[in-house]
């Protein structure tokens, strides 16, 4: 089987520019700043259950509770 030269040449080139053009993504996220998380939204309901929880408690250090 005969093999051009230029044929080689021409596949070699287009998996060298496929292999760079896939590395460059991964390059520009990592330099890239990750965006920060979402925080949740504030709930009314829980910050309340948190607090009597909390009062609750120093209520039972205090020894109000008995």
């Amino acid at each position: 089987m005969h093999v051009k030269k230029n044929v080689v040449a021409a596949i070699t080139a287009a998996v060298q520019l496929y292999m760079q053009a896939e590395q460059q993504p991964t390059v520009a996220s990592e330099e890239a700043p990750r965006a920060a998380a979402p925080s949740p939204a504030f709930n009314a309901w829980a910050m309340s259950g948190r607090q009597a929880a909390m009062e609750m408690r120093r209520f039972w250090q205090m020894r109000l509770v008995r």
